[in-house]
């Protein structure tokens, strides 16, 4: 279902997150004969603050009254988070309500055109803005939205064909429609088993965003064998990552076929990983037939986003790192890459997604790392890197970060960094990652 389908309809919303208060936003102003007929919120005591989600609605707390609240109506626009996969959605499915996302209801407007769409386990959002940064640098009028940048529905007013970079969660590509003019998948690990069901489930519906209606064009990583081999919908595949195209040099350089376009101290963010990222983003324009900038020129003045190997403070020669994005071992692996050269103290652990820490304990071994565990899966990492070979007087479990931040600072050295980088989600302790990175950041520089 398209956005303007939705004139003189009753509508449904599930949560109150920032895509469903641009949905009631737009749709007062620009439908005026469409209704919020019910809005569902799982937490009593969560604050709406959009004007617009309150009017006269009802209000429906959990999920019981739900179904009777949201069965008479058109659809059901619900924040990213309720997951597809819930029996009341799939109740309302049975009863004739459809589900979608504000995001997917404007891809639907648009029927995917001009839009590059992003998505991957790690690295989405850095691959996403790195390429709206490069269009710019090239000249292009471009907007970046979705799970970054503006809401997907403020771009309404944009011509059909403008030019949208969109990060898409899984969240969203599960019950999408229309996919993107340019779909682009970086990587694929273990991750929002809770919210899919099960790895299979999170892996398919990942995947799904490659073979969507409107998709003319894929862009996969060609070392990541899942995504390499994945359906696609268009008839243009491009791969970033093998030695013919875009990939990483051995000094962590960024080359095309045998020419070195950057060396790995002239890219703007640390790591193979990140390296990766320019790569794909490159891929991504060289596809859609976009002018690329001077290189490494256009990358200057980009830095790293909020939460995601960003550095807070330097004091004493010991440099703190936030990178409370890490929810899964495979990106506390690549932060820990991140900083081969020098020490690190590594602060890890949330909330317990079933993690397999035994690779990120054996890399702590090998670099004679510390690590200190946070609740709850932190006593789980600390042993595994015990089991490593890691000494017990350097892995260990403490009872929260102010505590781990207190013996970091105790125990580190001129040159040391000391890494939050979790290998597990913050939901356990913090309202979300960013909440636990500022947390982080306040501990470390106060």
């Amino acid at each position: 279902m398209r956005f303007s389908e939705l004139d003189g309809q009753a509508v449904g919303v599930w949560g109150a997150g920032a895509e469903t208060r641009s949905f009631a936003r737009h749709l007062r102003r620009r439908l005026p004969g469409a209704r919020i007929a019910a809005i569902v919120l799982d937490d009593p005591s969560q604050p709406i603050d959009e004007p617009d989600l309150l009017a006269d609605d009802p209000v429906v707390t959990g999920p019981d009254g739900a179904l009777g609240a949201l069965s008479g109506c058109a659809l059901l626009v619900r924040s990213p988070g309720v997951s597809i996969h819930r029996p009341e959605l799939a109740a309302l499915r049975r009863a004739g309500v459809p589900a979608a996302t504000a995001t997917g209801l404007w891809l639907a407007e648009r029927g995917g055109r001009g839009v590059i769409g992003v998505t991957g386990t790690k690295g989405k959002s850095t691959t996403a803005s790195l390429a709206a940064h490069l269009l710019r640098a090239a000249g292009e009028r471009v907007e970046l939205a979705g799970n970054i940048g503006r809401p997907a529905l403020d771009l309404l007013d944009e011509p059909a064909g403008a030019l949208a970079v969109v990060e898409l969660s899984s969240y969203q590509v599960a019950d999408l429609v229309t996919g993107p003019e340019t779909a682009v998948v970086i990587n694929l690990y273990k991750e929002h088993v809770d919210w899919h069901g099960d790895e299979a489930t999170y892996r398919a519906e990942k995947l799904r965003l490659l073979a969507l209606p409107g998709v003319q064009r894929c862009v996969v990583n060609a070392l990541d064998r899942e995504v390499a081999a994945a359906p696609c919908a268009g008839a243009q595949r491009t791969t970033f990552g093998g030695p013919d195209g875009w990939h990483v040099t051995e000094d962590g350089g960024v080359a095309r076929g045998a020419e070195l376009v950057a060396a790995a101290d002239e890219l703007p963010l640390r790591g193979r990983h990140n390296a990766m990222n320019v790569c794909a983003a490159l891929a991504v324009i060289d596809a859609a037939g976009l002018p690329r900038p001077a290189l490494p020129a256009g990358l200057q003045g980009f830095a790293a986003l909020p939460h995601r190997l960003q550095p807070v403070a330097d004091r004493d020669g010991v440099l703190w790192v936030d990178d409370s994005i890490s929810t899964t071992p495979e990106s506390a692996l690549a932060a820990l890459d991140s900083y081969a050269d020098r020490d690190v103290i590594l602060l890890g652990g949330g909330l317990d997604r079933g993690q397999d820490y035994a690779a990120l304990g054996c890399a702590l071994a090998d670099r004679d790392a510390t690590v200190l565990g946070l609740p709850s899966t932190g006593e789980r990492l600390v042993a595994a890197a015990r089991a490593a070979g890691v000494p017990s007087d350097r892995a260990l479990a403490v009872g929260g970060m102010a505590e781990a931040v207190d013996h970091a600072r105790r125990v580190a050295a001129p040159g040391t960094v000391v890494l939050l980088s979790p290998a597990a989600p913050s939901y356990d302790s913090y309202k979300n990652f960013q909440e636990r990175g500022e947390h982080f950041a306040a501990l470390a520089t106060g």
